[in-house]
């Protein structure tokens, strides 16, 4: 079975953020940087080459796949910022008032964090951050 190649590393987040974002993309980072470290208690941590991880989780599939993740993270990329979450359709009335942004499996996209209501953005990530904690406990 092919190894899991998003792991933490020692690359410093930071950096990564000085070189990855500029602008309003650098703020934005800065500002998910603190929600996120303030709503799981954990430090920041690079996950692979581009995801800002917090915490992690274990995960075994009913194929018997089974690697690590982050609880929750995000990535600047070159037009967007992709945050990784739990999947979060099941609160649609959150969704439909959390903004300008789209929505795949487990992620959002959205330019700038100006587009998003920043106080539905918190509640999204608080209800992901339980979700995945209950499916996933530590130890198990």
């Amino acid at each position: 079975m092919a190894e899991n190649k998003t792991k933490p590393t020692r690359v410093s987040v930071a950096g990564f953020l000085k070189t990855a974002a500029t602008g309003q993309q650098l703020k934005d980072s800065q500002e998910l940087v603190k929600l996120f470290k303030e709503l799981t208690g954990k430090p920041a941590k690079m996950w692979g080459p581009s995801i800002v991880g917090f915490d992690s989780y274990h995960y075994v599939y009913p194929s018997g796949r089974e690697g690590d993740a982050p609880l929750i993270g995000f990535a600047p990329r070159k037009n967007e910022l992709s945050l990784y979450m739990a999947p979060h359709l099941e609160a649609k009335d959150l969704m439909a008032r959390l903004g300008k942004h789209k929505a795949g499996a487990g992620c959002l996209y959205m330019r700038t964090l100006a587009d998003v209501d920043r106080a539905v953005l918190k509640k999204l990530a608080k209800a992901s951050i339980a979700e995945l904690r209950k499916r996933y406990p530590p130890g198990t």
